[in-house]
């Protein structure tokens, strides 16, 4: 496996594929007592910036936890194609009504009585420190070499893959 890291629109890029490709995270707060708290979370977007949005009810334990510690972990999985996003960023509340309706998704209803309800927050995550694993050539690819490596008795140098900081 190489190492690539990125900087500036090559790692919003980078953030932007996983992020938006694995769509749900472990977004994990209150990092400072163990166990860490974590629940999954529906990624809205990740905007042009590299931002990670979320919606969220203002009443839930994450967001009385950010208000107390806006360090938060976000931690993207998408097995299928071997890609993996680590970001440590710092969460920020919005409840004013421009955010809500900009961010808001159909899919939304599913938790919330409409974008109306009083509940309805939205977080944005912005990235501090971001650690990504890919691989260049898709998981068919890597399947193939991990394959022909144990068939063979031979080890693999885990080329195909890429793994690096991403910094905003």
């Amino acid at each position: 496996m190489s190492t690539e890291n990125l900087i500036h629109s090559e790692a919003v890029k980078k953030i932007k594929e996983l992020s938006e490709k694995a769509k749900f995270c472990m977004f994990c707060t209150n990092l400072e007592s163990l166990p860490i708290n974590t629940r999954p979370m529906g990624l809205q977007e990740t905007d042009d910036n590299g931002n990670l949005w979320f919606i969220s009810s203002d009443t839930s334990n994450k967001n009385f936890e950010i208000k107390d510690d806006k360090r938060v972990q976000l931690l993207f999985m998408n097995n299928s194609d071997s890609e993996y996003l680590s970001i440590f960023g710092e969460a920020t509340i919005y409840k004013d009504r421009s955010t809500i309706e900009e961010k808001w998704s159909a899919m939304a209803n599913a938790w919330f009585d409409g974008k109306d309800d009083p509940t309805v927050s939205i977080i944005r995550v912005e990235p501090k420190y971001t650690y990504y694993w890919d691989t260049k050539a898709g998981k068919l690819v890597s399947l193939i070499t991990f394959v022909t490596a144990a068939v063979t008795g031979n080890k693999t140098d885990n080329s195909d893959g890429v793994e690096g900081k991403a910094s905003v």
